[in-house]
C-alpha cells in the first residue's frame, strides 16, 4: 500500500473526533476510517452501529482489517475503510492503545497520534457528552494511562485550547517526518 495510516488515540474526551473532523474540513486528501461498534447510534462520530449478532458475522467473514475492546463494547475498522491507501491517501482511524500492539503486527507501517488533555478538561468534557456517570467517567480516565508499544511511531497533540488550535495542531502532526 502506499498511502499512510494513522491510529488517532488517547483519553475519552480528548477531542478525537472533533479534530480528525477538523482536520477533514481543511484537508480533503485525508480520509476517515469509519468504525463498527456494536452501540446504538449517537453523538458526532461517522460510526456504523451493529448488534452484537451483526459484528460477529462479519468477523467470521473476515471483514475487519482491525478489531478491539474496549469500554464494554466491540469495535472494528473494515478492511473496505483503509482501500484509500492504495491510492495514497493517509487513513485516519479513531483507535484505542489497547489494541496498538495488534495493530502494529499487523501494520508495521502504523503510525499514532495520541491527543491529550489536562485531567480537569477530559472530566469536564466527558460530563458534557452526557452518556457516563461520574463513577464511570472516573474509570475511563483512570484507564487512561495506557503504555504504548515500543516502536510505534508516536507523535502527540495537546488538545487543551480552542478547536481551530487543536486542528491546527493535529495537522502538523500528520505531516510526514522528513529524513
Amino acid at each position: 500500500m502506499s498511502g499512510r495510516l494513522i491510529a488517532v488515540v488517547g483519553p475519552s474526551g480528548a477531542g478525537k473526533d472533533t479534530l480528525i473532523r477538523g482536520a477533514m474540513a481543511r484537508d480533503p486528501a485525508l480520509h476517515w476510517a469509519r468504525r463498527s461498534v456494536t452501540r446504538p447510534p449517537s453523538g458526532t462520530e461517522p460510526f456504523e452501529s451493529l448488534t452484537e449478532d451483526e459484528f460477529d458475522s462479519r468477523l467470521a467473514a473476515d471483514r475487519f482489517a482491525l478489531h478491539w475492546q474496549a469500554h464494554g463494547l466491540r469495535y472494528g475498522v473494515a478492511r473496505a475503510e483503509l482501500l484509500p491507501m492504495e491510492d495514497g491517501a493517509t487513513v485516519l482511524f479513531n483507535g484505542s492503545r489497547a489494541a496498538l500492539a495488534e495493530a502494529y503486527e499487523q501494520f508495521p507501517d502504523l503510525q499514532a497520534i495520541e491527543v491529550t488533555a489536562p485531567s480537569v478538561l477530559l472530566v469536564k468534557r466527558l460530563a458534557a457528552r452526557g452518556r457516563e456517570s461520574a463513577d464511570e467517567i472516573a474509570d475511563r480516565i483512570a484507564r487512561s494511562c495506557k503504555e504504548l508499544p515500543e516502536g510505534l511511531p508516536l507523535r502527540r497533540v495537546m488538545n487543551d485550547g480552542t478547536v481551530e488550535e487543536g486542528v491546527e495542531r493535529l495537522l502538523a502532526a500528520l505531516q510526514p517526518v522528513r529524513a
